[in-house]
């Protein structure tokens, strides 16, 4: 428990520097494995004109890249806040076995960081959601997956 603790507490010192430098949000989190910490992130959105640049998903591409995969199996990510749904999806993408966060959604939310809405969104039929979502073209779009599925030497995931 000491060294999640240990853990924790490096992704709020990011989290803390990084208001502190302006380069995003009060975000940061850490990628661990073995015991060590293998990648850190903070958010970046402002300073990076990217709206998917979260400190859990900088941490999980910086630690892909470390360790030249995509699956991060094996890992746990530290993460100053409960992670957003994008973030969350990226966890589940890269194979993280476990999240740790210091603050909830609804601490998040009274600061101005409000995901309940897309939280929301997720849970409506495609018609009822707020961004119009329509099909178009699926016979053709087919096409790279049939490629995909032929494909004798893909790597997948």
């Amino acid at each position: 428990m000491e060294k999640q603790k240990e853990f924790m507490r490096e992704a709020i010192r990011l989290s803390l520097e990084n208001v502190k430098n302006g380069n995003g949000g009060p975000f940061g989190a850490v990628i661990v494995m073995n015991g060590k910490i293998i990648a850190e992130g903070y958010n970046q959105v402002t300073s990076q004109n990217d709206p998917t640049a979260h400190a859990e998903i900088v941490a999980i591409r910086r630690a892909c890249d470390t360790l030249d995969t995509f699956h991060l199996t094996g890992a746990e990510i530290y993460c100053s806040c409960e992670p957003c749904p994008m973030c969350l999806a990226a966890i589940h993408w890269a194979r993280i076995e476990k999240i740790y966060y210091a603050n909830i959604q609804e601490d998040a939310r009274r600061i101005g960081f409000d995901d309940h809405a897309i939280y929301e969104e997720l849970t409506k039929n495609r018609r009822e959601r707020k961004i119009p979502i329509a099909q178009i073209l699926p016979k053709e779009g087919k096409a790279a997956f049939r490629a995909w599925e032929e494909k004798v030497d893909k790597t997948p995931y």
